[in-house]
């Protein structure tokens, strides 16, 4: 009887894992399913392209802000961001060594003019004297060689409170024109020695890019041409004009410095940023392929960008790339991707190394 009971208890289980594998089987099933995706064929570019140069956006207006005297820093009045106007106050430094000279030479100013009064009373008594024969040529002459002597003592006393005045405009870092604050390098305490930068002004709502054009497309590159500046970084176009081309390179490696004036600049466009200049010329060197993609098909991983490939067996596989110039809206792959390969789009659903795909 208890033999019985047990068998009949085994098949109770054995038909509960049944039930239970065969009611799991369908979700197992639905995570497995494959994911759908749309697919692209690798573009190839191989056309004769435009003249494109790297260069870096800086600001027109911009100012590193120095001292010509030595002395601790009373105060810095602005920190790095601040909007500044013209003449507005950015850092005083201590003066205390001027005031004692200025009052130094004060004091030589008084005395020479005390001097000076003097010996041109002197001078006229002298010369009333020798009108009246009661005074030799000689005795005039030295008269008057002692107040000529006097007279350029004053001056030169004089001129010598002008040169201390002049140095107390450099106890006082004041901005040159209405700007935005971008670097500063001392604080209230700190030593400001001549010559060294304290503080950096740009203007920013008037930018230019700054690059350097190979000496073979110079002859192509003139002044007052319309460009195209592309921005990677913010991913934007924005036209621009050729204000200024160096007719030497003696200084630049050889290659030849243009400035570019943008027309248009937003807030979103800032000092700094690496550029390209398209020219609307054709580059004279021989056009290569390039292997072009979306933007928008990258995927990002910190520093790292890829795109995600099918392998033979329908499956996802992420490839690193080595990334060149941006075209617009496609990027150059230099490495990772060639020609006529395929490479997922879009998709739906979450997709990751080794998920099954279906191309739609």
């Amino acid at each position: 009887m208890k033999t019985l009971h047990k068998l009949s208890f085994l098949a109770l289980l054995l038909v509960a894992f049944g039930c239970k594998d065969d009611a799991v089987k369908p979700a197992s099933e639905n995570l497995n399913a494959p994911i759908p995706v749309e697919v692209a064929t690798v573009a190839v570019n191989g056309n004769a392209s435009k003249l494109q140069v790297s260069g870096k956006v800086q600001a027109v207006n911009s100012a590193d802000l120095s001292t010509r005297i030595m002395g601790y820093v009373d105060r810095v009045y602005v920190n790095v961001g601040d909007k500044v106007k013209q003449g507005q106050l950015l850092i005083a430094i201590n003066n205390a060594d001027l005031q004692a000279k200025l009052a130094q030479v004060n004091a030589s100013i008084a005395e020479a003019t005390v001097a000076f009064d003097n010996a041109k009373k002197d001078y006229q008594r002298f010369q009333n004297l020798f009108a009246e024969s009661s005074a030799t040529q000689k005795e005039l002459d030295d008269m008057k060689a002692h107040f000529q002597m006097v007279q350029a003592r004053l001056t030169a006393a004089k001129q010598m409170r002008n040169e201390v005045q002049a140095q107390f405009t450099y106890a006082k870092i004041t901005a040159p024109f209405n700007g935005v604050v971008t670097h500063k390098s001392v604080k209230q305490g700190d030593m400001a020695n001549p010559g060294m930068p304290l503080i950096s002004v740009e203007g920013p709502k008037q930018l230019e890019v700054v690059a350097m054009v190979p000496e073979s497309e110079i002859a192509q590159v003139k002044n007052n041409t319309e460009v195209t500046v592309l921005v990677a970084s913010i991913n934007k176009a924005v036209s621009g004009l050729v204000t200024e081309v160096s007719t030497s390179a003696k200084h630049t490696g050889g290659q030849y410095l243009v400035k570019v004036t943008i027309k248009e600049a937003d807030d979103s466009l800032r000092s700094g940023m690496f550029a390209t200049v398209e020219f609307p010329v054709e580059s004279t060197t021989k056009a290569q392929d390039r292997v072009l993609i979306p933007v928008s098909a990258l995927v990002e991983r910190g520093q790292l960008k890829g795109v995600y490939t099918i392998s033979h067996n329908n499956t996802a596989i992420l490839r690193w790339l080595r990334l060149g110039k941006t075209y617009g809206n496609a990027v150059e792959v230099l490495s990772g991707l060639s020609a006529n390969e395929q490479y997922i789009v879009s998709h739906q659903g979450k997709l990751q190394n080794g998920t099954k795909v279906e191309v739609r």
